[in-house]
């Protein structure tokens, strides 16, 4: 793999170069191009022209492309997974499942279509709802899923007639660009095209002129710099930001059955999912009992290289990240937190820590209000319901959340009264992608996945007719 830059149909060095760091041993591995402005500027203007051809095609005949893309990345499957678990650092099955979410995300795009709304249909009048598509996208993607949540982006962007612009986060660049070396192939030149930088090029993205929507997923701080940044031309725009989700656990449920299902929810890709399980509220009488069975779970898992057969749980994805969550469990340690597994770094080469389980801190400790984003989990006590659905809501984030229950009546009552953009009883992450997600609060405005993820990426356009002459 040359890992360079796809511009206006070619695949181009950058003007700079940038390595990527394995986050399992630390060291770089890989060499990526990085554009400069000129470049990005290129893109823009590369975008801008294809645009109108693209669009001027039938819906039929851009889902044929977005789905020629999904088979071209299922063929190279194993290819994209090898290159996820090396730039990411998640198990290999996990990545594995990322590539097939991408592909079935690309796959379901492909088979939809924004027919237009029949309002008002009688003798007097007719009113339609139109739907049009809005001009160059730009898709900017964090670094813990790189590939599945740009495929949601692009999927819904192109089949909705947009010309998109990729710009992965600069420390998972990889899978990006090789989905851009795929695309060279398939689109034509402009529609789909991928800038790599340092972070510097972002604000001209999201405040130039030529691009109209601007979709993101990230933090919730950078999520409102991208805001402000868009607001001067008053661009459309997408923003899947951070999550504080808690889980509440009820005080029916068998813990043995349980606890693993919690610790997935916590764990999976090392506590790097917007969704995954932030803080866990249980009945007082059953915090030791489920403290210490997540912490036996913690102490079972295996923390390794993502490539190596058997590692359960791979390493935080870069030094900064990884300094932020030992600075958390060393917040959690002055705080007074209890701590009944993990706690601290494994020593050696790569960003790794163990999972971690901690009790006894109280509901304002830092970690419990603040977004850890990494393997470090607080198991809190509550003496009522009412009092865990309060302490869950309380935070500025609205993203997701769970309820654990053995009854499904009584925990969808309680998961009803929520403030999130997506609630589930007894099970996590499933997305299906005809149903639309999204955050509450400041956890993102706007949705992805459903038809009212194309939407997002259409104008609106009401065609009212007086039919009497």
């Amino acid at each position: 793999m040359q890992a360079r830059l796809l511009i206006d149909g070619a695949l181009v060095d950058g003007a700079y170069s940038i390595d990527v760091i394995n986050p399992a041993t630390g060291k770089t591995f890989a060499t990526a191009a990085r554009a400069d402005e000129t470049q990005a500027l290129a893109a823009i203007a590369a975008a801008t022209r294809a645009f109108p051809g693209w669009a001027s095609l039938s819906s039929k005949e851009r889902a044929a492309k977005v789905s020629e893309l999904a088979e071209a990345i299922e063929a190279r499957k194993d290819e994209f997974a090898r290159l996820l678990t090396q730039e990411v650092g998640k198990p290999l099955v996990e990545a594995g499942f990322e590539v097939a979410e991408a592909v079935d995300a690309l796959r379901f795009f492909a088979q939809q279509d924004i027919a237009p709304k029949v309002l008002h249909d009688n003798d007097e009048e007719l009113i339609v709802e139109q739907r049009y598509p809005q001009g160059v996208v730009a898709a900017i993607t964090p670094w813990n899923f790189p590939l599945a949540l740009l495929s949601y982006k692009i999927g819904a962007a192109l089949v909705a007639g947009n010309s998109v612009i990729s710009k992965p986060a600069p420390t998972t660049p990889l899978t990006t660009l090789l989905l851009g070396e795929i695309a060279a192939d398939i689109f034509p030149a402009g529609v789909f095209q991928t800038l790599v930088d340092r972070n510097d090029l972002g604000p001209l993205l999201t405040s130039h002129p030529d691009i109209a929507h601007v979709s993101f997923t990230g933090s919730t701080p950078t999520g409102k710099k991208v805001l402000a940044s868009a607001a001067d031309t008053l661009k459309r725009f997408t923003l899947e930001l951070g999550g504080n989700d808690a889980a509440i656990v009820l005080d029916d449920v068998d813990i043995e059955v349980m606890a693993p299902k919690i610790f997935f929810a916590a764990f999976i890709n090392a506590g790097q999912v917007c969704f995954a399980t932030k803080r866990v509220y249980a009945p007082r009488a059953m915090v030791d009992d489920l403290a210490a069975a997540l912490a036996k779970l913690a102490n079972d898992a295996v923390v390794g290289d993502g490539l190596e057969q058997g590692t359960t749980i791979g390493p935080i994805q870069n030094k900064m990240q990884y300094d932020k969550v030992l600075g958390f469990i060393q917040s959690a340690k002055d705080e007074g937190g209890t701590f009944l597994a993990g706690g601290e770094a494994i020593e050696g080469d790569g960003y790794f820590i163990r999972p971690t389980i901690v009790t006894g801190l109280s509901h304002d400790a830092r970690l419990v209000r603040e977004e850890q984003f990494g393997p470090v989990l607080p198991i809190l006590p509550y003496d009522s319901v009412d009092e865990a659905v309060q302490w869950a809501n309380e935070m500025e984030y609205g993203l997701g959340g769970i309820i654990w229950t053995g009854d499904i009546e009584r925990g969808a009552e309680v998961a009803s009264r929520i403030e999130t953009g997506t609630i589930w009883v007894n099970r996590h992450l499933v997305l299906p992608k005809d149903i639309p997600f999204g955050g509450a609060k400041q956890s993102g405005i706007g949705v992805q996945n459903g038809i009212e993820g194309i939407e997002d990426f259409t104008q609106r356009r009401v065609l009212n007719v007086k039919k009497a002459a």
